[in-house]
Order: structure tokens, then C-alpha cells, then sequence
């Protein structure tokens, strides 16, 4: 009986294996085979090409400028707004959170088309600028362009890490910090942000990786200012049928940065590391009339200032608009274009991702119980491909599914799946598992042994125990990290515009189609809906886990 019990386990471990070995191993090995082999010879040709020519070697260069930028300007507002709200009492704060956590679930290249509408070169504010106050207009394209929607997309996830920590920080020091004659902003920096510096590389990390992936930002807004996920893209496009090899290389490149990025911060984590237990949470205090207005106007003005474009974006989806151009008086011609041209879109948004969070789930409940309780070197394996895709960038995924599934598993014809939803399914499942994994870990951690153990003792086998007792005692955490992966796969673009096909365009993709087309009615009726979508999940999340916000 003991030996049937350890087999369902060793099973579930080997087809967990197997499907990353087949969705993850054997796509990046494709993808390296196909970079560094020419005609049957080792060649690094394709490499030299590339730092060879400065059209190339910049767009790398490029992307580390906006990803740094990106990432020390999301740093200081989500910890700045962090700091605001655990240490001061004002009205608002709910609310402010939900604002907050909206405008970090939307897809960043919608964000980018918002503020198209609003600082673009016909945009309401640019013309208001330069008609009314005979000023000259603020150029929303390139760099700077890209560095505002990237802080504004990204500085909530800082928020979000930040403020959790915060409640971890016992009052007591911050009083012992100010007997000591250390007050104000000399407190901040010598005695908070040292407690933070373990959530802030951890934060950094995050924000600089989805900074660093992200293609439709740049695609919509970087005009001459070309970054390294959209050459990708670009060159992998215009090379299909033709020479896919150096595409492959800059997938590579893109690869090794990400791990490099990746393990640097993990060192530099694992020497910072601390554990924090709080017995005095700090209480959010009033302040002096005159600080608490200011408090009032960063806190108020970062976050409606944030969450201007989607508000503008859903008014600009009611006009009236006749044929690409809005005119006077307000329509719902967008949204019925919307349904008619592209409900299938809306549906595959739907469709898709739900069927890959059915998967998500069922994986990462699997993989967590044995990372945490059947810790072995082939789990630790497991647990570590996991976390892969976390830092593989989209279009990179992308790329590699289509070379590695376009004739099937080494040219057999077994699964031969470019070009269908299951493609897309298993790239958003393999992309956000590690989203649902990290919180269903947490969970499981927090679940005394002692518990399982007891119920084994009590006749229940492993399994039964497992699916009764453990599961449902993790589940606050499984729907946690389900809810931000579902998120996360509604809002998705730079894997699906490679994958999709006419039958599974989602509705990332169809807005991304139409503001390329001029179509900015139907662009904002579909973000509309999408942000909708993105709503209702977060208040569903909140209504069954009776939170205010989503731990990360």
C-alpha cells in the first residue's frame, strides 16, 4: 500500500517533468540549435552580426536605458506612496488601493495607446496645448514616452511589495530611531529602506523584466527609438520562410540576460536576507495640516494621474466616430463594431485563458506540495523550470513554440500545434504558472506538517489527506495567485501576436490590429471590455478572499 502511495507522487512528478521538458526544454534547446547551427556546423555568425552593426547592438542598448530608467523611477513612487500610506491616516485609501491595483493589471501597450490619444500628435491635451495655450506639445514618442507609460504601468507592482512589507516593520524601531534623534527623511534612509532593501530587489527584478519583455510599448510609441524585444519581432517576421537563425540568436541573447539578471539578483537577495515579525504593527498616523495636504496632493495626483488614460480611454470608446475620425456626439457604434467584426476575439479572450488557469491550477497545486513537502533534487528541478518562464521574455517563448511545434516534436508531425488555441493555451499556462506557483508555496509553508500527519494517522491515505485536508487549507493562496495569473493571460500580447491565427485572435491582439489600422473607436470600445473583464476579476478575488489587495 506504502508503494502505491509513493507511486501516485513519482508519477505526478514525472509527467510534471515530462510536459516542461516538452513545453519549455526542448522549445529553448530548439531555438539555441537553430542560432548556433549552420549547415550541420558550430557557427556563431549570427552573433557577430549582431554586435557587428550598430542598427542592432543599440536597440540592446536601448532596451537596458528604458528598463533602468523604467525600473528607478518605479522604485521611488511605489515606495514613496508605500511609505505614505502605512505611516499616515487620510481619507481615500480603499479606494486609492483598487485604483492602484487596476492600473497595474491592464496590458502596458493600452496604457501607451491611452496616452497616444491624449499627448499623441492629434491628441485632447496637445491640442488644448498648442490651440489654446499657444504652447508647444509634449512628444509622448520615444524614450521619454516609454519611460512615463512603463513607470506609470509598473510602479503599483513596487506598491504592492513595498506596502506588504511595511506591515512586517515593528513600530518600536521607528520610536527607538526617533529617541535617538533621527526624524523625518534621515529616518527613512537610515533606518526603513535598510529593512526594505530585501522587497525592493525583489521588486526591481520584476519591474525591470516586464520593462525589459515588454514589445508593445515600443512597437506603438518608440517610433525611431527601437528596443530589443521589437527588433525580435521585427526580424523574426520578416525572416519566416527565409533565414529564422538570427532570429533565434537574439531570442538566445534575450535568454541569457534575463538569467544573468535573474541569478545576480538572487545572490544579492540571499546575502540581504532577513526575516521581520512584527509584535507593534506602525498605525497609520495624522500629521501637521500642512503635511497632510501635501500628502494628500502626491497620493491623489500620482494615482488619478496614473489612471487618466484608461479613464480618458473608456470616454473616448461612447464617441461618435465616422469611419476612423471621432466627431461631435456620442455613439455606441464602436462597441457594436466590436461585437460584429470581433466577438470571437472577446470570446477567445474568455476561452483560452480559461482553460490554461484550469491547468495553472491544477500544476501549481502540484508542484508547490512537492517543492515544500517532497523536497528532493529531482523536485528542486522541477521547482526551478518552473521559474523559468518568469523570466523568458514573451516574444522569445513565442518565437520558440513556432520553431519547435510547426512540424512537431523533431519533424515527426506529433504535435503539430502552430497555429491552434491549444499553441496559445500551453504558452499562457508555461507563462504564468510561476504566479500561482510562488503563491500557493506561501500557503503551503504557513500549514504545519503536524496537520497532515495527523490525519495519516487516523487512517487517511496521502492522496486523501492531500486532496481534503492540505488543498483546501491552501486555497486562499491558489486563488491568489490564480486570480494575478488570469490577469496577467487576458492582458497578454507579446507571445499571442506569433501565435495567433484569425480563429484565436484575443482581444489584446485585435486592439493592438486596430490602432496599427487607425481604428481608435473599436481600439477603445475592445479596451474598454478588457478593462471591464480585468475589474470584475479583481472584485470577484476581493469579494472571495475578503481582501483589500493582492499579496505578490
Amino acid at each position: 500500500m506504502e508503494r502505491k502511495k509513493l507511486n501516485i507522487w513519482t508519477a505526478s512528478s514525472f509527467f510534471i517533468f515530462l510536459t516542461y521538458l516538452v513545453f519549455l526544454v526542448y522549445p529553448i534547446v530548439t531555438v539555441l540549435k537553430q542560432a548556433l547551427i549552420h549547415e550541420g556546423q558550430f557557427s556563431l555568425a549570427n552573433f557577430v552580426t549582431f554586435f557587428s552593426k550598430a542598427y542592432y547592438s543599440e536597440t540592446l542598448v536601448n532596451s537596458f536605458k528604458v528598463s533602468i530608467t523604467a525600473t528607478v523611477t518605479s522604485l521611488v513612487v511605489g515606495t514613496l506612496l508605500a511609505y505614505l500610506f502605512s505611516m499616515y491616516d487620510f481619507k481615500g485609501k480603499k479606494f486609492l488601493q483598487i485604483l492602484i491595483i487596476i492600473a497595474s493589471m491592464s496590458a502596458p501597450f493600452v496604457g501607451a495607446y491611452s496616452w497616444i490619444l491624449l499627448l499623441g500628435r492629434n491628441g485632447v491635451i496637445t491640442k488644448f496645448m498648442t490651440n489654446a495655450l499657444h504652447l508647444p506639445a509634449i512628444d509622448i514618442y520615444g524614450f521619454k514616452g516609454i519611460v512615463l507609460v512603463f513607470t506609470l504601468q509598473l510602479f503599483p507592482l513596487v506598491f504592492l511589495y513595498v506596502a506588504g512589507t511595511m506591515k512586517s516593520i515593528d513600530n518600536s524601531l521607528l520610536e527607538a530611531a526617533e529617541s535617538m534623534g533621527s526624524f523625518g527623511f534621515k529616518r527613512v534612509v537610515t533606518v526603513v529602506l535598510p529593512l526594505l532593501v530585501p522587497t525592493l530587489l525583489a521588486a526591481a527584478l520584476l519591474v525591470f523584466m516586464r520593462a525589459f519583455s515588454d514589445f508593445g510599448t515600443p512597437m506603438l510609441i518608440g517610433e525611431g527609438y527601437r528596443t530589443f524585444p521589437v527588433l525580435i519581432y521585427t526580424q523574426f517576421i520578416s525572416e519566416v520562410g527565409g533565414n529564422s537563425a538570427f532570429a533565434s540568436a537574439l531570442a538566445i541573447m534575450a535568454i541569457i540576460i534575463a538569467l544573468a539578471i535573474f541569478l545576480i539578483q538572487k545572490y544579492i537577495s540571499n546575502r540581504y536576507s532577513f526575516s521581520m515579525n512584527s509584535l507593534h504593527p506602525i498605525e497609520p498616523k495624522k500629521t501637521t495640516k500642512g503635511k497632510m495636504t501635501a500628502i494628500y496632493a502626491t497620493v491623489y495626483g500620482i494615482i488619478l494621474f496614473s489612471v487618466l488614460p484608461q479613464v480618458y480611454l473608456i470616454y473616448t470608446s461612447f464617441l461618435k466616430t465616422s469611419g476612423m475620425v471621432f466627431v461631435k456626439g456620442y455613439s455606441l457604434n464602436s462597441y457594436k463594431v466590436a461585437f460584429n467584426r470581433m466577438g470571437s476575439a472577446i470570446f477567445n479572450t474568455i476561452r483560452i485563458p480559461l482553460i490554461a488557469l484550469v491547468l495553472v491550477v491544477l500544476f501549481a497545486t502540484f508542484i508547490s506540495y512537492l517543492a515544500v513537502r517532497k523536497r528532493n533534487l529531482f523536485t528542486n528541478l522541477i521547482d526551478s523550470l518552473s521559474m523559468v518562464p518568469y523570466i523568458v521574455p514573451g516574444t522569445v517563448l513565442g518565437i520558440a513554440f513556432i520553431s519547435s511545434f510547426n512540424t512537431g516534436l523533431f519533424g515527426s508531425g506529433f504535435l503539430m500545434i502552430t497555429g491552434t488555441a491549444f499553441i496559445l493555451i500551453m504558452s499562457l499556462s508555461v507563462r504564468r504558472l510561476p504566479y500561482t506557483i510562488r503563491s500557493s508555496v506561501a500557503s503551503l509553508q504557513q500549514i504545519a506538517p503536524s496537520i497532515e500527519e495527523a490525519a495519516e494517522s487516523l487512517g487517511s491515505s496521502r492522496l486523501n489527506t492531500f486532496a481534503k485536508i492540505t488543498t483546501p487549507m491552501m486555497l486562499s493562496g491558489i486563488i491568489s495567485g490564480a486570480i494575478l495569473s488570469w490577469v496577467t493571460m487576458i492582458s497578454e500580447l507579446s507571445t499571442s501576436i506569433l501565435l495567433y491565427n484569425v480563429k484565436t485572435r484575443t482581444m489584446t491582439v485585435a486592439i493592438y490590429t486596430e490602432v496599427l489600422r487607425g481604428n481608435y473607436g473599436v481600439a477603445a470600445a475592445l479596451s474598454t471590455i478588457l478593462t471591464v473583464l480585468t475589474v470584475g476579476s479583481l472584485l470577484l478575488f476581493m469579494k472571495i478572499s475578503k481582501s483589500n489587495s493582492i499579496t505578490l
